[in-house]
């Protein structure tokens, strides 16, 4: 045995571990804890269906960004979509790893994203690539001191707030399906207790490759 294996060995045999059992009784213990698995599931959703009834926030201040073609206002963030997703991350002076690196909890977050194009075939963008803060947006939106994460909706021109999440709930971010269940609209399927004349079709039928030519 080589020396990091019997280190490891070593490690493992001062962890109190729990009983080793015979394949039936390991599949009534996956069973008996599915039970209550498939109950924070519903839980789940029924909280993103909450959410889908919160009330929304006018945003009536125009905010500027600077991003990879120059200035751009919020609505442009949206890159035509009706929804829109921003990270608040933290890369300036005085953040640790400056300036080879951002935030490195933001970065950690940022490494979790999945490709943004099943978020673009849901009507929704999530803010990539990076894009300056240059006046009060961070201060108006509760991520000057922390990040967060905010979801914004668009009727026409007219911009609303939805929803915020940060500290541990941003842990759960990077997840598709987690975008879309803090938006306004969910993941827009027919299972989906959301108000009516919200936009919802069949599961799976939008699903894509990321890379395959689509319309979103």
């Amino acid at each position: 045995m080589k020396l990091k294996e019997m280190e490891r060995e070593t490690e493992a045999s001062k962890m109190n571990r729990p009983k080793i059992v015979s394949p039936q009784e390991w599949e009534a213990a996956r069973q008996q804890l599915l039970v209550k698995e498939k109950e924070l599931t519903r839980a789940r959703d029924a909280l993103a269906a909450e959410r889908r009834r919160m009330p929304w926030l006018a945003v009536e201040k125009e905010y500027e960004f600077h991003g990879p073609k120059g200035r751009a206002s919020m609505l442009d963030l949206f890159d035509g979509r009706r929804q829109l997703i921003v990270y608040r991350a933290f890369f300036e002076p005085g953040v640790k790893g400056w300036p080879e690196h951002a935030c490195i909890g933001c970065s950690m977050v940022a490494d979790q994203v999945a490709h943004p194009a099943h978020l673009n075939a849901r009507n929704t963008t999530l803010v990539i690539p990076w894009y300056t803060m240059t006046d009060d947006f961070d201060t108006d939106f509760g991520v000057d001191e922390w990040h967060g994460t905010n979801a914004f909706i668009r009727d026409g021109d007219s911009l609303f707030r939805t929803y915020f999440i940060n500290n541990r709930g941003d842990e759960q971010m990077g997840n598709t399906w987690n975008y879309l269940d803090i938006t306004a609209l969910g993941r827009q399927e027919e299972w989906e207790d959301s108000p009516e004349g919200y936009p919802q079709t069949p599961p799976y039928e939008w699903w894509i490759w990321h890379d395959e030519p689509h319309l979103s």
